[in-house]
């Protein structure tokens, strides 16, 4: 049956055309979770203060695998004092293959950490909940804006490196 050709047609031994993007291995690296002032900040009474952290970190595994890293670090202080500190590093191996720099970075810094997300503040949750505090609501995060406003951070970057470059350049040229 498999030399048997469809509608006429020979059957296809080319490669898929066009973008590929899979999601190959999602998982825990790291996850850690410190109440350090327990059990006496179950008694303390005020408005928590909490701090979220967000990191993200790209890995190339292969020519077209990549581990992208989402760090999440959530600080709990109460009246100054650290009620709890939970922490977890959500990662994934995705493929990508067959993108232009431009689309293989933005899959990279948008859509990646986008799929990590609810994995990582699921984990956070659980983390807060099991050390005997109420749990906190994360708040979707919009990566898309994180990433243009890195992508805009990058550019002024390299726009004060040229210009630095090129007022070296001038500077020597009159000298």
């Amino acid at each position: 049956m498999s030399d048997e050709t469809l509608n006429g047609a020979a059957p296809s031994t080319d490669a898929p055309q066009g973008p590929l993007f899979t999601v190959e291995k999602l998982y825990v690296k790291d996850l850690s979770f410190e109440a350090p002032n327990a059990p006496q900040v179950f008694n303390e009474q005020g408005q928590p203060d909490l701090q979220m952290k967000l990191n993200q970190k790209v890995e190339r595994l292969a020519e077209n695998a990549y581990e992208v890293s989402l760090g999440i670090t959530l600080t709990c202080t109460l009246n100054g004092k650290t009620a709890y500190l939970a922490e977890v590093e959500q990662c994934g191996v995705f493929g990508l293959a067959g993108m232009e720099a431009p689309m293989l970075d933005a899959m990279l810094g948008i859509q990646c950490p986008t799929i990590l997300y609810p994995y990582a503040s699921a984990a956070i949750t659980q983390l807060i909940t099991s050390g005997g505090f109420p749990p906190f609501p994360m708040q979707p995060i919009n990566f898309e804006a994180l990433y243009a406003e890195a992508l805009r951070q990058r550019a002024a970057q390299v726009g004060q490196q040229d210009g630095a470059l090129a007022a070296d350049t001038d500077t020597a040229g009159n000298a």
